[in-house]
């Protein structure tokens, strides 16, 4: 340790006390550690963490050596060094134990003049009551300079901190190095340049308003959400002229992406009728794609670029189930690295837990996932799905997926669904078409209906 206000002469007489973080397994908590020392007069406290941490402990590694008299040996330890303050509670001091001494130190060359008492002069008494007590002359106390003392009332609390920034300042204008003055007068200006900002700003404010008016404030507010909501729907081209250029399929998988589905994808593309009954029995596959693999194309390239867009969009639903994601095969051992890397990078969030860094399916991930499964099934079903499938598959309520078909300029409409399937008579279709409809931020969440 170093003391910031002078040096030990008597280490035997003070008392060390460590304290750690209770998080422990926070990588960064874990190593925070408090120090506190009590001397007679003071107690001292030093930490490895926040603004005033010491830069030395950063820059470099400090070593303690243990020599071992007998055997002749050292054994080495890793170190750090604690910059100890003295912390002052504002206790009784002097005779009168109705008033509280508040110091303010400021650093200094050690003086020869140690531990001497100080000539103190009653400046006045102040109308709000306070007792200024200055110092005559410099005086050296250890390693500092005790410049100014301020009396205040027992129990005071709630002023001293205000009181103490306030006498510092005053201590740095008198006695304080350049260093130390041209810090004030930077934070002075900086304060200055706050309230100019502030001013300003408000200003700005109420010109803006006059100027467009609320009606237009709303309306940019309401596009400034629906640019919010499209950071996670596939990249949209309003301009397009056709349908399937308003999603692109290279915006969903790339070309490297759509190659390396060749190979799992063989599978669906050569399955047969009693295959998809016990793939239909195992449930591994979601409904939507068992209903589309009976209508698979005739024509060898149309079959297997149809049967591509199939694995890869069930592969979507199966990792949407998943709550953390695993770094290795996320999917299965049957997939790509490239598809499992475009999963985990593009449709999960960091987030920390139990210690570790981990892969985590959010509820906006989920959203974003849905968003590019239908974007994908539209490309599938000659830009008409049907949404309600896809909702059981994704295990979602009706108006989510309706909120996020809603989001990708989809027209949605009642339709007769497929017999089997849950809610047959109840699907809603969603059809992207040309003009696009008006996108619409949302209006917040619906209000619950009361159960009797």
């Amino acid at each position: 340790v170093r003391f910031a206000n002078g040096r030990l002469e008597r280490p035997e007489s003070l008392r060390f006390t460590v304290y750690q973080n209770r998080d422990s397994a926070h990588p960064r908590k874990r190593h925070r550690r408090i120090l506190v020392s009590e001397t007679e007069r003071l107690c001292y406290v030093g930490h490895n963490f926040g603004s005033q941490v010491m830069k030395c402990n950063s820059l470099c590694r400090y070593f303690v050596g243990v020599l071992d008299k007998s055997s002749g040996q050292m054994d080495v330890y890793n170190a750090e060094i604690f910059n100890m303050q003295p912390l002052l509670s504002g206790g009784g001091a002097g005779s009168h134990s109705c008033w509280a001494a508040l110091f303010c130190f400021l650093p200094c060359s050690l003086g020869r003049q140690q531990g001497q008492f100080l000539h103190l002069s009653v400046l006045g008494e102040g109308s709000t009551g306070w007792v200024r007590v200055g110092v005559t002359h410099r005086v050296s106390l250890l390693n500092c300079s005790l410049v100014w003392v301020v009396c205040v009332p027992r129990g005071a609390q709630g002023v001293q901190s205000v009181l103490c920034l306030v006498q510092m300042d005053l201590c740095i204008e008198a006695f304080g190095t350049s260093k130390q003055k041209r810090a004030l007068s930077s934070r002075r200006m900086n304060a200055v340049g706050s309230d100019i900002v502030s001013t300003a700003v408000t200003k700005a404010a109420a010109n803006v308003i006059d100027a467009k008016g609320v009606t237009a404030l709303m309306q940019d507010v309401a596009q400034d959400d629906v640019q919010n909501i499209s950071a996670f729907l596939p990249p949209c081209h309003e301009d397009a002229d056709r349908p399937e250029h308003v999603y692109k399929f290279e915006d969903i998988l790339s070309p490297a992406e759509y190659e390396a589905l060749r190979v799992p994808a063989a599978t669906l593309a050569s399955i047969t009728t009693e295959e998809m009954a016990k793939r239909a029995e195992e449930r591994s596959l979601c409904s939507f794609v068992l209903e589309e693999l009976k209508f698979l194309p005739t024509d060898e390239r149309s079959r297997d670029h149809k049967a591509r867009c199939l694995w890869f969009l069930d592969t979507l639903i199966k990792f949407s189930q998943q709550k953390v994601v695993k770094k290795k095969h996320p999917v299965g051992p049957d997939c790509p690295h490239i598809i499992s890397k475009k999963l985990v990078k593009n449709f999960t969030s960091l987030t920390y837990n139990n210690g570790s860094i981990q892969n985590l399916i959010s509820a906006s991930m989920k959203a974003k996932i849905t968003a590019y499964i239908i974007a994908l099934a539209l490309h599938i079903n000659n830009f008409q799905t049907d949404l309600t499938v896809l909702q059981n598959d994704l295990k979602l309520s009706e108006s989510r997926i309706l909120d996020i078909a809603k989001a990708l300029r989809l027209r949605v409409s009642k339709a007769k669904g497929v017999p089997g399937l849950e809610n047959d008579q109840n699907h809603k279709l969603g059809t992207l078409s040309l003009p696009l409809p008006t996108q619409k931020a949302p209006e917040g969440q619906r209000k619950r209906k009361k159960i009797n």
